[in-house]
């Protein structure tokens, strides 16, 4: 081969080189979309609302993720406890052994299916508002996210049903 053919052979070695690191994340994994939401609980009906054992002062936060997810952990922890402290405490810590069932969404503190709580008998912590927590989560396919959020003080009127 000629030194002409070699150059090239290296020039276009270099370019799909460059190219492949440029567009490295086509072969990485998906990412984990996480949303959230929060809201008062819609009253569909004239009559006065039954009696809940819901005394939070926040408005119920709902997660979302882009896709069904195979969920292996659920993790709610307060942003202050993660900044001033090397092992935080998660006040709402879901795990699964084996059988989680695949979801799409979830709302902090209702039980998810196929999952248990790490510590059994414990019961979610209260959100306070204004705070900032964070979620992480862990599927069963090794990917995990995490998505911060900030909890929202109920309505006056709301509370006062």
């Amino acid at each position: 081969m000629t030194r002409k053919q070699w150059t090239l052979i290296v020039v276009a070695v270099v370019l799909g080189g460059l190219s492949l690191y440029l567009n490295r994340d086509w072969f990485a994994g998906d990412h984990i979309h996480v949303y959230h939401r929060s809201m008062p609980r819609p009253s569909f009906s004239r009559r006065k609302p039954p009696v809940v054992a819901d005394d939070s002062p926040v408005n119920p936060v709902v997660f979302g993720f882009d896709r069904k997810l195979k969920l292996t952990s659920v993790q709610v922890i307060p942003v202050s406890d993660i900044q001033t402290s090397k092992y935080p405490h998660a006040i709402w810590y879901l795990v699964s052994d084996s059988n989680s069932v695949p979801t799409k969404d979830l709302t902090y503190g209702v039980p998810v299916k196929g999952m248990h709580p790490k510590v059994a008998g414990t019961t979610p912590g209260q959100l306070t508002p204004g705070n900032t927590y964070r979620l992480l989560i862990e599927t069963a396919s090794a990917q995990k996210a995490e998505h911060d959020f900030q909890a929202i003080a109920k309505a006056a009127t709301q509370t006062a049903q």
